[in-house]
């Protein structure tokens, strides 16, 4: 008897290692409103820790090439940033220390606009790229962005940030009809298989990011967009509110469960388990 349940005990240890699990990944985006202050420093990398997220991307953080030193988050050491020598704009992706990243490209502009890295995560292939529009002419300056970056975006690319653009009526509170710049954004985003993360898993729930008080309405112009390639990873979106900043956060959470069954290349045979009679015998 003794010996069939430590039997039974291997077996469930071998067979759990025999299982493939995918990794799950979390990516939030929030613009911060600036980040000179230490106190908002403070209150950021706190909101960070109690979030959570693999990936963080921030946008208007404000700091210039010489200050960005001090965004430091405990536990986000990887830190890529995009500065603007006037302390304008600014974005910044950072990444978790429990997470396996390697990052094989940057690409960034001087302005502080964006900031794109490739890399894999967990060996997957990961492009990101994080975007602060500018608030006048936001919808052209994406699609320009994206027209521009057409050759470094694949299935694995996720675009995240402020892109200063509701992309539906339903992304507004007047339910204001969208100009012609952001249909031309739309058909970009359509040709190139891009796709409204949040839009496409609520469909037909209004939610917002940001509170104009000039206009008076609440709109959703902070969007991550995926590929639709990949819109069975896509597990959940959400709107996090924040009280630090004048935007609410949004985060996604990503499982890679999906591919690591299928991909014969994710698991390889440990030969010594054939010198266990039940494994042979199974």
């Amino acid at each position: 008897m003794g010996r069939e349940t430590k039997e039974t005990e291997e077996n469930r240890k071998t067979r759990h290692k025999m299982v493939v699990v995918g990794p799950h990944v979390s990516i939030i985006t929030l613009n911060v409103n600036g980040l000179n202050s230490p106190i908002k420093r403070h209150r950021v990398a706190g909101w960070i820790k109690e979030q959570d997220p693999t990936i963080c991307c921030l946008q208007e953080t404000h700091l210039s090439p010489k200050d960005k030193h001090r965004l430091r988050v405990k536990g986000w050491r990887t830190i890529l940033q995009a500065n603007n020598e006037q302390k304008k704009a600014g974005v910044a992706i950072l990444i978790s220390d429990k997470v396996d990243f390697k990052a094989k490209q940057i690409k960034k502009d001087k302005e502080g606009q964006y900031i794109m890295i490739k890399g894999t995560l967990h060996q997957e292939d990961i492009t990101l790229i994080n975007i602060y529009a500018p608030n006048t002419g936001a919808p052209k300056f994406v699609k320009q962005l994206l027209i521009e970056l057409k050759e470094d975006i694949n299935n694995n690319t996720i675009i995240v940030g402020d892109l200063n653009t509701p992309l539906t009526p339903m992304d507004r509170t007047s339910r204001q009809k969208i100009n012609k710049e952001i249909i031309e954004l739309n058909e970009k985003l359509d040709q190139m298989d891009l796709i409204d993360i949040y839009r496409t898993l609520h469909p037909k729930t209004a939610g917002y990011t940001f509170f104009s008080s000039a206009h008076g309405t609440f709109s959703r112009i902070d969007h991550i967009l995926g590929t639709k390639a990949n819109i069975n990873k896509y597990k959940r979106v959400e709107i996090i509110s924040s009280i630090f900043s004048d935007h609410n956060a949004i985060k996604l959470e990503i499982n890679y469960k999906k591919k690591a069954e299928k991909g014969a290349k994710m698991w390889r045979l440990n030969n010594t388990l054939l010198n266990k009679q039940w494994i042979i015998e199974e």
